[in-house]
């Protein structure tokens, strides 16, 4: 079984949290998003104003970026100085083609890398390795990209009846399969990752790009800690990683372009999507421009 969230595992534990917390689109209690009441503090922006609340052996920065009038991203850094980590929540990540090992130790996970790894709605995958890192490279895409350049969505008329056919019914959703994936598929994962190479998501870039002065600081600082182990909240972690090689990975905001290594068909979704938001929703303008990528496969 999963091992219970935090506030239950640790019921004599405090919590801290950044002071722009905040849930879309209905703004509900912590208690309610799972932090417990009474035991929460608010971190201050940095162990550089005022000392951190951790001790002397941890330091601390808060990231604040607003990308439009109704939202705000914060992330928090935090160094460990005796072992030399950093740890972060979204702001960067490294994606390697092997799936990280809790999604083989958990039946529920390991359905999942089944279920996308197929190309059929009828097709049968056997529980192997290969299997698994297509099925981990699919979702890696999905999760970064919504809908990849590379996804082919069926038509209803062969995924409804071939889901009361389906030869694997025990990977869920009664048997439905509604998409496939194009040939170029691999090229789009190996973009997306570089072997594990530091990347910022493309819809954190996306926010970054509004504040960049801000961002720049946020790398800066954390830049000058000695660390060499990142851990991020998400993907692939530990990670044995120099300050350089972490500042690699924000070089856009030196360039001040929003150019990512990521296939142009990708980001496409989200290029458009964004440019078509309401009023309300819309993003702040950016000297960055859009997102770019690159074209996939090579030429």
């Amino acid at each position: 079984p999963l091992p219970p969230p935090p506030p239950r595992r640790f019921p004599d534990a405090t919590f801290w949290t950044t002071d722009g917390q905040y849930s879309f689109p209905l703004n509900l209690p912590p208690s309610w998003l799972g932090l417990p009441g009474g035991r929460i503090n608010v971190l201050g922006k940095s162990s550089r104003e005022g000392g951190s609340p951790f001790g002397d052996e941890f330091e601390h920065e808060l990231l604040t970026a607003k990308a439009s009038a109704n939202s705000l991203y914060q992330d928090v850094a935090v160094f460990h100085r005796p072992s030399g980590t950093l740890m972060v929540v979204d702001a960067v990540q490294s994606i390697s083609a092997e799936p990280p090992q809790i999604l083989l130790s958990e039946p529920s996970y390991r359905r999942a890398l089944l279920y996308h790894a197929r190309d059929d709605p009828l097709e049968v995958v056997g529980d192997t390795p290969e299997v698994w890192r297509k099925g981990w490279q699919r979702i890696a895409l999905f999760a970064n990209f919504f809908m990849p350049g590379t996804l082919v969505m069926l038509d209803s008329s062969k995924y409804v009846p071939e889901a009361l056919r389906s030869p694997m019914p025990e990977l869920g959703w009664a048997g439905v399969l509604p998409f496939t994936w194009n040939k170029d598929t691999p090229d789009a994962f190996e973009a997306l990752s570089r072997s594990g190479a530091p990347a910022v998501a493309p819809i954190i870039q996306i926010i970054l790009s509004r504040s960049p002065e801000a961002s720049t600081r946020w790398v800066s600082t954390v830049c000058s800690w000695p660390f060499t182990t990142v851990v991020p909240c998400h993907f692939d972690a530990p990670l044995k990683l120099s300050p350089a090689q972490l500042r690699s990975a924000y070089a856009f905001l030196e360039t001040g372009s929003n150019e990512v290594r990521y296939c142009d068909a990708d980001v496409a979704w989200i290029r458009d999507s964004l440019a078509g938001l309401p009023a309300d929703l819309a993003l702040f303008p950016t000297t960055f421009g859009p997102l770019r990528g690159a074209l996939c496969p090579p030429l």
